[in-house]
């Protein structure tokens, strides 16, 4: 078994394309995540040694235990680009993207499409696992193409069979994208039909949701996605309530945008480090703050003035204007923002 089940109901950082790079997984790795995976990695991008596929597989040391997430639909060429990332960036894991379902994937014959080709699957997981034998390989899957295509206990014993150490369940079909409600009977299926951990995914909102799941199910574990782009610090909260049975208070307003600004300005940080030519003075601090807009739209559901604060987001370029911002926002609501003085 993966280490980090022998002792912890592990909690990890879903891969979210364009959203967990490295400096997300280490906030979120600060506030208690275990497990992390990153942003998917295509395998062609591996070979061609594209430089925005070399930066997917940037990672710290302290964001450990880390999986690097490959998709494609050539078994051959995914067992060779396992064999390239291991190799150069020695990840605890690697793990197959069996899951997306945006047709840019799918039409390439990635992702979830191959839920459709059981047989396919069981040569791309197979070579993997071959490749790279005996470094863990686990993997993520939906339930299904469509509701009436729902397969994943099936293709679940699949994966295991061919040497797949864990498998992560998100509970939609590929049809249904982001909408509707994740089937945790079918994850609660998969979790019973193989004897691998399976790692639930899919409407995990609050520490309460954890413990329904991990109390009504067999899930060895949770992984938390669009959750955690609002509210990184779910994972502080969902630990201290499994460990205490208390729940925290939810962060202040002052501590949201403490937060912020210490993600953006970590953005930046990185950003500076990465070899774009000769440059402008401000440019990366400039392109970071650009690269941080959509994420900073996440970081506004939910606060005050949500709706003025995304206008503001969309033009934002520099940690000076953030701060304008942030300091605007707090002033406007006090009563969010009792550790304001602090």
């Amino acid at each position: 078994m993966l280490p980090w089940f022998q002792d912890r109901f592990p909690l990890y950082l879903a891969p979210m394309a364009g959203i967990t790079d490295t400096t997300f997984r280490q906030l979120c790795k600060g506030y208690g995540a275990d497990v992390m995976v990153s942003e998917f990695v295509s395998s062609e991008g591996i070979f061609r040694k594209n430089e925005r596929t070399m930066e997917y597989l940037d990672f710290e040391e302290s964001e450990r235990p880390l999986g690097i997430q490959l998709f494609g639909g050539d078994p051959d060429h995914l067992a060779e680009a396992a064999k390239i990332v291991l190799d150069w960036k020695r990840p605890d894991f690697l793990d197959i993207n069996f899951g997306c379902p945006v047709n840019k994937v799918v039409s390439k014959n990635g992702g979830s499409s191959i839920l459709r080709d059981c047989p396919l699957l069981a040569r791309i997981a197979g070579a993997i696992v071959k490749a790279v034998a005996p470094h863990p390989v686990t993997a993520k899957i939906r339930i299904g193409w469509s509701a009436d295509t729902i397969n994943a206990t099936t293709t679940a014993r699949i994966l295991e069979d061919c040497g797949i150490q864990a498998v992560a369940v998100h509970g939609r079909t590929k049809e249904q994208g982001y909408s509707g409600e994740a089937d945790w009977n079918v994850i609660a299926q998969v979790a019973e039909a193989v004897r691998i951990p399976v790692i639930g995914n899919g409407d995990i909102v609050t520490a309460h949701d954890v413990e329904h799941r991990k109390s009504t199910t067999l899930i060895a574990g949770i992984m938390i996605g669009r959750t955690a782009m609002q509210h990184p610090w779910v994972f502080r909260e969902i630990r201290h309530y499994l460990d205490t049975g208390t729940h925290l208070a939810p962060p202040s307003l002052a501590e949201i945008w403490a937060h912020i600004r210490r993600h953006c300005a970590m953005e930046i940080a990185r950003q500076k480090l990465q070899p774009r030519g000769l440059e402008a003075p401000g440019s990366a601090e400039l392109h970071a703050m650009q690269s941080m807009r959509t994420q900073l739209m996440s970081y506004s559901r939910g606060m005050s003035s949500a709706r003025q604060l995304r206008e503001k987001f969309a033009h934002v370029a520099s940690l000076a204007q953030l701060d304008d911002i942030a300091a605007e926002n707090i002033a406007q609501h006090p009563s969010d923002s009792h550790l304001a003085a602090a």
